[in-house]
């Protein structure tokens, strides 16, 4: 009993070493008709380079668009908070009762700081600020209401927040109306979700071109190669020694062109540095232009190899299962 048992453990071992070399040699002659394919590309330079350009340029411009809006969200981040709220007294509450509702307003949770700009204060401000100092002198009386500037606490600065701290303030009997200078905020988010929208849209139509130009280009290489696929399968090769080097072409194609379009944008960015630099200083800002990141550049590598892949795939799917050996 004991040698019918070790009979079949050898066996058992036997067949799992045959497993494993079988998978080794698999993966041995995938990545040699791997380099082989690229060894192909580099015999007809010329073709191979156009195709990989019109690649690069055509996952440049989506690319190009992201960094857009990348940075653009970076600047637009700094103003999702509102900053003040203008309170405008009646012209019937006296100065004393103004000081009283300054008070009792720096009392709020909400509140983080309170100030009051007079009446005097306000036209003297307009007079420096507006330039027309000596035409506001022949006003007969002051026209400017009394103001206070509230300023919420940051945990009240968000814009729904602030709206909500603005409707409260209205209502206390000493002020005529309030005002949050968040409008355009609202428009500029307004404007950021239309510009995503367009590059999602934008991104997919070439991101499909990009799929239609390798699957084509893919075609014609298996048109070229004919008769050699036809020896192939009257030989007996399986489909997938004859469909790896034309999937491996594909990648090659995307990962080549993943890499020409991250160059692309960049040199872009480099070129672009210093026109902002000069735009930043004007606003004596500390902004800095911001690239793909590592993750960024490995997500643009990933989504050009899978679209090489599933262009190639298609093309292959279709086109080597027509070509049968009888019709040579």
């Amino acid at each position: 009993m004991s040698l019918l048992f070790k009979g079949r453990g050898t066996q058992n071992d036997k067949q799992s070493k045959s497993v494993i070399l079988k998978c080794y040699f698999f993966i041995i002659t995938i990545l040699r008709q791997g380099v082989h394919s690229l060894g192909e590309m580099w015999r007809t330079p010329l073709a191979s380079m156009m195709t990989i350009l019109v690649l690069g340029l055509s996952l440049t411009l989506p690319t190009t668009l992201y960094v857009v809006v990348k940075n653009v969200q970076k600047v637009s981040s700094g103003f999702q908070e509102a900053a003040e709220i203008s309170l405008f007294v009646k012209d019937s509450v006296s100065e004393q009762a103004t000081q009283t509702l300054v008070k009792r307003l720096a009392l709020y949770p909400e509140i983080d700081t309170v100030s009051f700009i007079g009446k005097d204060n306000a036209l003297e401000e307009f007079k420096s600020i507006s330039g027309f100092g000596q035409a506001l002198d022949y006003l007969e009386e002051n026209p400017l209401p009394s103001v206070v500037l509230v300023t919420p606490t940051v945990r009240h600065r968000s814009a729904q927040a602030a709206n909500a701290l603005l409707n409260k303030l209205e209502q206390e009997r000493e002020i005529e109306f309030g005002k949050l200078d968040i409008e355009w905020l609202e428009r500029l988010n307004a404007l950021l979700s239309l510009l995503k929208e367009s590059v999602i849209t934008i991104g997919l139509l070439l991101l499909s071109a990009v799929v239609l130009i390798i699957g084509n280009t893919i075609r014609l290489s298996i048109m070229d190669k004919k008769e050699e696929i036809q020896v192939l399968k009257l030989v007996g090769a399986t489909n997938t020694f004859i469909h790896t080097p034309f999937l491996w072409t594909g990648i090659w194609y995307g990962i080549i062109g993943g890499l020409i379009a991250f160059i692309c944008v960049m040199l872009m960015l480099w070129w672009l540095e210093s026109a902002v630099a000069l735009v930043v200083g004007v606003y004596q800002s500390n902004f800095v232009l911001q690239g793909l990141s590592g993750s960024e550049l490995l997500c643009l590598l990933l989504l050009a190899v899978a679209l090489g892949f599933i262009g190639s795939f298609l093309s292959v799917r279709k086109y080597i299962k027509d070509i049968e050996p009888d019709k040579v």
